[in-house]
């Protein structure tokens, strides 16, 4: 298995252990969880541009969105408290 195919891996992890951080109490694991939802976009970019799966490529783009605006809303309602 070549290097870049083991990267849909971590990708897979980084973006479970987020979704379980996001739906917590605590802003700052909150904050975490958006962070690794980032990560884990860029990561399902980048194997998806070796796999040619344009699909992922852009449905990773438009998470890339939400996630930016649930960071954004989640930074703006921590910093409020």
């Amino acid at each position: 298995m070549e290097l870049i195919d083991a990267l849909q891996w971590p990708a897979m992890v980084v973006t479970v252990v987020s979704a379980w951080f996001v739906g917590s109490q605590r802003p700052r694991r909150r904050m975490f969880a958006f962070w690794g939802f980032i990560a884990s976009n860029a990561l399902w970019v980048i194997w998806g541009l070796h796999a040619d799966a344009y699909a992922l490529i852009l449905l990773e783009c438009v998470l890339l969105g939400m996630n930016a605006r649930g960071f954004r809303k989640n930074w703006l309602g921590h910093r409020a408290s």
